[in-house]
């Protein structure tokens, strides 16, 4: 009796062994004729460089201390479409051509970029001024996917990732890394060497609820369990070892306050100028015949906010010299918002960003970790376009010219 009870125990034990070893992905093959490792851009947005210390992302905390990490400066203005594309190419916004979420070009009257437009988004027009990694990748013969990037959508200079999809924010943080692994999966011959994935819930809740919020750490938990969803899948595949990841974030989050804010309609008449984005940056032209008008009240020491003609934005700033920036920029205080009139109010509930880069509520997370990084490496605070030559030398490939460099990052390399 006991000898059978055994049999059946041992039998019921080899069974699931058998099941377990045939939902276990088989160990992934190196690209064939390629010595490169796979390389993951993550991107975490509003993900604020001190949420690393909060004790809650477990899996980022790892990555780090096994890795190199710091707390990074994004560029100015430190909004998510410009920060986003110059981590992929190494070019400040004045220079990407992505100077805002919200823009206009000389050389197209009467049509406006925004970031919630589709149709805007996927035309190559507003991006061709760079040159991101994954088109170089590309042209060099090595295949790309992106889960989610801004200006990935778009044929930048004619080219596309091997792998993309658009933006559809109602696909959760887990379904994402699952099409990255969906993707690893694939035959040799059609199989992406490097790839971008995008989570926005940390900002989304960042917006909603503010930097300090419970809302905030949830979403920051919930991505770090995806993190370390993509480092079982990894794991599972036989890629951990020699697979490098980059994670970073666009900018850190500011709270901020219906009571904190300034506002346009109290400044100056709205048939004075012409209104390109407000927020934490302003953006004005002004009409003709108003110019004087418009200087007067703008351009003029304000409580809250400072404001330059685009010509004399500071030089720390990196900004003005693109046609696509307006005339008028101004540059709320940290925590403030420029609104458009005071019945409105600010159009922030909790958080808002896109203020000074130096300020540390906008300093945003940076870890790298792989076979090419030395583990435990705590890099000093850096500009982030040194981050598209990372991507470039973890790829093999030469850099287009940028405004970045590799020396700030170079402490962490082996």
């Amino acid at each position: 009796m006991f000898a059978r009870r055994l049999l059946q125990v041992l039998s019921a034990s080899f069974l699931a062994l058998l099941a377990a070893c045939a939902h276990t992905p088989p160990a992934i093959a190196p690209a064939a004729g390629s010595g490169t490792p796979p390389l993951i851009l993550i991107s975490i947005d509003g993900f604020r460089a001190d949420y690393l210390d909060r004790g809650i992302t477990p899996n980022l905390k790892t990555l780090a201390e096994t890795g190199a990490s710091a707390a990074m400066r994004p560029s100015f203005p430190s909004l998510t479409f410009p920060n986003h594309y110059a981590l992929v190419t190494g070019k400040r916004p004045d220079d990407n051509g992505i100077v805002n979420n919200t823009m206009r070009d000389p050389a197209r009257p009467g049509t406006v970029f925004k970031l919630s437009d589709a149709t805007q988004v996927a035309d190559r027009f507003w991006w061709d001024e760079a040159v991101p990694f994954w088109v170089s990748a590309e042209r060099a013969g090595i295949k790309t996917g992106t889960m989610f990037w801004p200006g990935s959508e778009a044929a930048i200079q004619g080219v596309r990732p091997s792998r993309w999809l658009p933006f559809d924010k109602s696909l959760s943080s887990l379904q994402r890394v699952d099409q990255i692994l969906r993707w690893l999966d694939l035959p040799i011959a059609e199989r992406p060497q490097a790839f971008t994935l995008y989570f926005d819930e940390v900002d989304t809740a960042g917006h909603h609820y503010g930097p300090d919020s419970a809302e905030v750490n949830a979403a920051a938990t919930h991505v770090d369990t995806a993190i370390g969803r993509l480092r079982a899948g990894l794991s599972a595949r036989g890629l951990a070892a020699r697979t490098n990841l980059i994670i970073v974030a666009d900018h850190g989050m500011a709270a901020v306050a219906e009571n904190r804010g300034i506002f346009l309609d109290e400044l100056l008449p709205r048939q004075q100028y012409e209104l390109i984005t407000s927020g934490t940056v302003l953006g004005v032209n002004p009409k003709p015949g108003f110019e004087s008008a418009v200087d007067a009240a703008l351009i003029t020491p304000h409580p809250h906010m400072q404001c330059w003609h685009k010509a004399n934005i500071p030089e720390r700033l990196h900004y003005g010299k693109n046609p696509r920036v307006a005339e008028i920029i101004c540059a709320a205080e940290v925590g403030w918002v420029i609104g458009t009139d005071r019945a409105r109010g600010i159009g922030y509930k909790g958080g808002a960003h896109g203020y000074d880069p130096a300020s540390p509520e906008m300093q945003a997370l940076f870890i790298v970790n792989g076979p090419a990084i030395k583990p435990g490496i705590k890099l000093p605070s850096f500009d982030n376009v040194a981050v598209y030559d990372l991507e470039m030398d973890l790829l093999h490939l030469q850099p287009e010219p940028n405004d970045g460099s590799l020396a700030p990052l170079a402490a962490a390399l082996k």
